[in-house]
């Protein structure tokens, strides 16, 4: 066995979630002792991890506990304290296994009548795989000094691999999105959803090594106490002192914005036959939202914008939207299932003018994978109904960008807002606004309209823009630039939402940065795991011994 000392060398090196010899930390020393004393501390580690998956659940909308995401990484730290390979992978799964069940349960109200619980169990299952590798490579990063920061860029791999594999990636869920308010918030500004999701993390690593050294060293004076509370406290702190810094001011005017949320019946698979009604509940919606102008109960808007999929327009026409907007006699974004004569199907937002009709129209550039398009399709027969006769949509290419009510507006589709690059692209086009057009009337009155909700809130922040989400059945909303709600609807409620909305043109640094805020984090969490292999190569030739 290793030496007390060389245990507190280890231990000392390896602050939060470093390698340790055996018998250290888990079970009785060497060994030894009844089966229950060496159960009882990977019991009380397996609990600490699915309690951390619950906390961070809890910190995610529509709850506005967004400070208990740090805490959720202290115990998951503290879970992985100590471990190897195969246990932090085990303690990492439990942990990615419990948030992505409940963080999901939304699915179940989608696919749950018909397919039962396999889709959701099956998704959670794959989310919690990525958690348990990134948590298998954290002892390696645990041997660094300042341990905290390595341990999150390495659990940010995770992130920024299951946001891309496979069929494109699923990016729910990510850390940063459980900050639409609070003091992380304007980080968004600076590095947008990886910045904020690394300041969480770190602060969480950073609290869980200042528990390790507190229990292990007692009264330790502050000099060795600083380097952990740095870690854990320095992150809100600089978001804190960075929101005096986040514009909402108008700098190119304001535009009035109105929103037509028609509704849908609460039938989750069910409305896979129910487009007319869909169709219908916007069209109606646009009527009373006319009516309403005409007898000056509202004021009249600049500019209208439905939700996502609201119309099928076959052949670049449809009489009944031209009808609505031409009563309207405003220009309208129309979320339109686009079907040109060559019989290819877009996922669209089409500018609609009174007077003109159909014109310009942006094409979404992330579909959802077994609907939008299915991968593999003899397999995934077996688990989606979006097989049988349909067809894959087509993939745009082009920056969502209107010149449309004398202004330039941005927009993303639905399933886009937890992607990073398509808002980015439309504010570095020019866009002075950005609107959210989604169809989430499928997915029942769980959290995952307020999840999204969550990540429009995030990106007005890191945009530095007002964002406008248009739902089919709630909850539309117009988000100031600072991610405030200005005004929003209930579930399930035909409604529309009328809003000054302010124009902005600063460019922030999150904008300027781009991608290479993840890149460069992704480039530090591969070199964590390197240095780390290095330094254990070296303590094994040293000790002659794995630890």
């Amino acid at each position: 066995m290793t030496e007390p000392k060389q245990q507190t060398a280890t231990s000392a090196a390896h602050p939060v979630a470093g390698d340790t010899p055996p018998g250290v930390g888990d079970g009785a020393p060497n060994g030894t002792g009844t089966r229950w004393e060496r159960l009882r501390p990977v019991l009380g580690r397996l609990a600490l991890a699915a309690a951390s998956g619950v906390v961070l659940f809890l910190a995610f909308a529509p709850r506005p506990l967004w400070w208990l995401a740090p805490f959720a990484f202290a115990g998951f730290g503290l879970a992985l304290h100590g471990r190897r390979l195969w246990g932090a992978a085990g303690y990492g799964l439990v942990f990615g296994l419990t948030f992505n069940l409940l963080h999901l349960l939304w699915i179940e109200d989608f696919l749950g009548a018909e397919f039962g619980p396999g889709p959701w169990l099956a998704l959670s299952g794959v989310m919690a795989l990525y958690v348990a590798v990134a948590a298998a490579f954290m002892p390696l990063a645990g041997r660094l000094p300042a341990a905290p920061v390595w341990l999150a860029v390495v659990f940010l791999l995770q992130e920024y691999a299951r946001s891309r594999w496979p069929a494109n990636g699923f990016p729910w869920g990510r850390v940063g999105f459980s900050q639409p308010e609070g003091a992380y918030t304007p980080l968004a500004a600076i590095g947008g959803a990886p910045l904020v999701g690394f300041a969480v993390l770190t602060s969480g690593f950073g609290l869980a090594w200042l528990i390790v050294r507190l229990r292990r060293d007692g009264a330790t004076p502050w000099t060795g106490l600083a380097p952990a509370a740095a870690c854990a406290l320095v992150p809100p702190l600089a978001g804190l002192a960075l929101w005096p810094a986040v514009g909402t001011g108008a700098e190119a005017g304001s535009r009035t914005v109105a929103v037509v949320q028609g509704n849908a019946p609460n039938a989750g698979i069910g409305l896979l036959g129910e487009r007319e009604t869909i169709r219908a509940g916007a069209l109606a919606e646009s009527d009373r939202l006319a009516t309403g102008i005409d007898r000056g109960e509202v004021p009249r808007p600049d500019l209208v914008v439905w939700p996502e999929t609201t119309v099928d327009v076959v052949g670049g026409r449809d009489a009944d939207v031209t009808a609505a907007v031409d009563e309207l006699g405003v220009p309208t974004l129309v979320g339109s299932l686009y079907r040109t004569d060559d019989g290819k199907t877009d996922n669209a937002v089409v500018a609609w003018r009174p007077g003109e009709g159909p014109g310009e129209r942006y094409t979404k550039q992330e579909l959802v994978p077994f609907s939008e398009y299915v991968p593999m399709r003899q397999i995934a027969a077996w688990f989606t109904p979006f097989v049988g006769n349909t067809r894959d949509m087509r993939w745009g290419g082009e920056p969502g960008v209107f010149d449309i009510a004398g202004t330039r507006v941005g927009t993303a589709i639905c399933y886009e807002a937890a992607y990073d690059y398509p808002s980015r692209d439309a504010a570095d086009a020019g866009a002075r606004m950005i609107v959210l057009p989604t169809n989430n009337a499928w997915f029942g009155d769980g959290e995952m309209t307020y999840q999204q909700l969550a990540m429009a809130r995030l990106r007005a922040v890191e945009h530095g823009r007002a964002v406008v989400v248009a739902a089919t059945s709630g909850v539309s909303a117009v988000v100031r630039p600072d991610g405030t709600v200005a005004q929003q609807t209930e579930m399930y409620t035909a409604d529309s939402l009328v809003a000054d909305v302010p124009l902005r043109e600063t460019t922030t640094l999150a904008d300027r940065f781009g991608p290479w805020t993840e890149r460069v984090m992704l480039g530090a969490g591969v070199c964590a795991v390197l240095a780390g292999l290095v330094l254990r190569r070296r303590a094994v030739q040293t000790t002659g011994r794995v630890g």
